[in-house]
């Protein structure tokens, strides 16, 4: 159950993304939300450097308020 819960709460953070969420990948990589595709989102992780990495690749969202 808890497992499950887990999961759900995954794919509602996952559905929520939008332009300009400060985010970490699976692989450790920060960036900010400057495009939206069905299953993939693009990530700015430095000036004129964007990637593009799958949703589910998305581990959570950083704080508003801690700036790196």
């Amino acid at each position: 159950l808890p497992a499950q819960r887990r999961q759900k709460k995954t794919s509602q953070m996952l559905a929520a993304l939008k332009n300009g969420d400060k985010v970490v990948t699976t692989g450790g990589v920060f960036g900010t939300i400057v495009g939206l595709e069905d299953d993939a989102v693009q990530l700015r992780i430095a000036d004129q450097v964007k990637i593009k990495v799958l949703r589910s690749a998305i581990a959570g969202t950083q704080p508003e308020s801690k700036e790196s």
